[in-house]
């Protein structure tokens, strides 16, 4: 049985189909940023902001707030997105991504932005900041919950493992972590340039819950999400195969356009695109 009702389902869905109208606006007015993984991770940001973050956008330091620390900080256009539709803060405000002096910088800037809960850039950081804040809410009696979402390329980085350890050590049950597992990264497939499988089997080795999931399936993330809540003793990963590209079929896959803006003729055909696959949403 899903924790979702179908109403909230759809929600999801929805602003998942927003978030990447918003997504492409936002980078093809900014004229540079990434696209792929930021398409591929509507889905779940959209079930964090929308369904399973403990949050206040109207007050965005609230102590017993959910923390959500985004490792691979090159996708946060999608969680800019997410915030704005969340109410965070106005949705003009995107076109002002990259630009000087905007609080919507090309990486997420924890001191610009109320809402970020971390500075992120150099790959390989966000699971072991995302481990400290879990030990540190718990040592002050603190029951809000830590997500980090992590890219699989990341899981390259020997600190990556550190924190892994880390996490395990202390039983960091109110630690889960999210990979987008899109099987690219900016030369290529993640499986030519340094292979990381068997990766769910190395995190149970490492004594973490391990679940696979579809990412594009809000109904059986947001599952997945709930029955980690149960899992005592042990930090929780969600391995989530997703689509980089997600919504834009001729794009879809493709590592190329890992860093890639689309041109305002571009951007036009993709709006498009995301228009009839929410027409297929609505009709489901």
């Amino acid at each position: 049985m899903s924790y979702l009702t179908e109403a909230d389902s759809m929600h999801i869905k929805l602003m998942a189909h927003e978030i990447r109208h918003s997504v492409i606006e936002m980078l093809t007015h900014a004229g540079s940023g990434h696209l792929a993984g930021p398409l591929g991770m509507a889905d779940i940001f959209a079930a964090m902001y929308f369904s399973v973050l403990n949050h206040r956008p109207q007050e965005p330091d609230w102590e017993s707030r959910d923390r959500l620390i985004l490792s691979n900080g090159h996708i946060v256009p999608v969680r800019y997105a997410a915030m704005a539709h969340a109410g965070y803060f106005p949705l003009e405000e995107l076109n002002t991504l990259r630009r000087f002096g905007s609080r919507l910088q090309g990486h997420p800037e924890r001191t610009r932005l109320p809402g970020l809960e971390t500075t992120s850039g150099p790959l390989g950081d966000g699971l072991t900041q995302a481990a400290g804040i879990a030990l540190g809410l718990r040592m002050n009696d603190n029951s809000a919950r830590v997500y980090a979402i992590l890219s699989d390329g990341e899981q390259q980085c020997g600190v990556t493992w550190e924190a892994m350890m880390f996490a395990s050590a202390h039983k960091l049950s109110n630690l889960t972590a999210i990979i987008d597992r899109n099987e690219i990264q900016i030369t290529g497939p993640t499986e030519k340039i340094m292979p990381i499988e068997p990766l769910r089997e190395k995190y149970e080795a490492f004594n973490w819950n391990a679940v696979t999931v579809d990412g594009h399936d809000v109904e059986m993330f947001v599952d997945a999400i709930e029955q980690a809540k149960n899992v005592h003793e042990r930090p929780t990963v969600i391995i989530a195969n997703t689509i980089p590209g997600k919504g834009v079929p001729e794009i879809e896959g493709d590592h190329r356009w890992h860093g890639r803006v689309p041109t305002k003729e571009e951007a036009v055909k993709f709006l498009m695109q995301l228009a009839q696959e929410r027409k297929i949403v609505t009709a489901a």
